[in-house]
């Protein structure tokens, strides 16, 4: 099979049917490490149109942790405990881990799309990839590929301060 790839036929036939006892599982986060909140929580919100969900600090062991989301601000409880509970019940977030004082060392994170590869990057839908990347582009967001280049139009890969990758596609692109 080196070099050949997986057939179609042969992904189906790996594939189990979940044990019932999975049956409440759900995907609910992803987690970066980002070097600096007063960059990477104004590009989440400000560029990509996140939501702030709930934020924990942890100074004895000098961390903090910030869940984004798409959900709708107005949504967002008011009561601590209850925001924090809310926000573990939503899919596909992305957990912001900040170590603190990193912002002022000369450390960077591993994107995974380098030597030794690994993880590549999130994605996120967006009802018109050219229009999404032209307002990028106005707000001066780094672009690893734009819509129309490369042998895949019609997507695009943008980064976050931290360098990490996010792949902007709309339906009708399978990433």
């Amino acid at each position: 099979m080196s070099g050949e790839g997986i057939s179609p036929e042969e992904v189906e036939a790996l594939c189990r049917t979940p044990d019932a006892i999975t049956k409440d599982f759900m995907f609910q986060q992803t987690m970066y490490r980002i070097k600096d909140p007063r960059k990477s929580i104004p590009f989440y919100t400000g560029v990509l149109g996140m939501t702030l969900l709930n934020q924990l600090h942890f100074p004895e062991m000098k961390f903090s942790l910030f869940f984004m989301g798409y959900e709708n601000p107005a949504e967002v409880p008011s009561d601590k405990l209850t925001r924090r509970m809310w926000a573990m019940t939503k899919k596909a977030t992305l957990e912001l881990t900040y170590n603190w004082g990193t912002e002022s060392d000369d450390s960077s994170y591993h994107n995974g799309n380098s030597d030794p590869r690994g993880f590549g990057h999130i994605g996120i839908l967006v009802p018109d990839v050219e229009a999404a990347c032209a307002r990028f582009e106005q707000l001066g967001v780094k672009f690893i590929k734009r819509p129309q280049d490369g042998k895949m139009k019609g997507l695009a890969f943008i980064q976050d301060p931290d360098g990490y990758w996010i792949e902007i596609f709309g339906c009708n692109v399978v990433s």
